[in-house]
């Protein structure tokens, strides 16, 4: 299920109109090959409602483009609960404008990129503790679906351009953490 929060507030959401069933199944597509389970409610809102849901589950006061919410018994029964709901994401219509613009792509590849790394979250990957196994798998899925440079892949860019640093090979995911939120 696809939510967008009202007021549209981002300019580039009323010139270009996302297609809810469209991003529906993206993301039904991209569970599927992330390897979660079970449904998803995407939220797609603005930066303050953002900011507000990074501080209070990550304590983070900034806005963010996705945030992931595993499902709330995702440590006491892991293995039943991710069959009935691999969980939700909420997204930054407006920071996913801005970003589409600067990326020179459409705020509808924009949002399927931000669903891609937050299905990736849902599944049990996370790029901030892992050996590089999310930053493999999202390009290689971002290939597969004909999506432009993930998010992951423009950090790691930014990365290793300012540190001059390779970024690290990837190897086999582990079981998901428990952490709600992750961006």
């Amino acid at each position: 299920m696809i939510l967008i929060e009202p007021p549209r507030t981002t300019t580039a959401a009323r010139r270009a109109p996302l297609n809810q069933r469209e991003l529906a199944q993206f993301a039904t597509r991209a569970l599927r090959a992330a390897g979660a389970q079970g449904t998803v409610s995407i939220l797609l809102t603005g930066d303050q409602r953002l900011r507000e849901l990074n501080h209070q589950f990550r304590k983070k006061n900034a806005p963010t483009d996705v945030l992931s919410f595993p499902p709330p018994d995702w440590d006491n029964d892991w293995e039943t609960t991710k069959r009935r709901t691999a969980g939700d994401l909420a997204i930054s219509l407006e920071t996913a404008a801005r970003q589409a613009e600067s990326h020179g792509h459409s705020l509808a590849t924009e949002v399927k990129i931000l669903i891609l790394h937050g299905a990736l979250h849902l599944a049990g990957y996370d790029h901030e503790t892992d050996s590089g196994q999310m930053a493999h798998l999202e390009n290689r899925l971002r290939k597969e679906f004909g999506l432009p440079t993930g998010l992951i892949q423009r950090s790691a860019t930014r990365t290793t351009r300012s540190n001059n640093r390779p970024t690290k090979s990837a190897a086999k995911p582990t079981k998901p953490s428990a952490k709600a939120g992750r961006a």
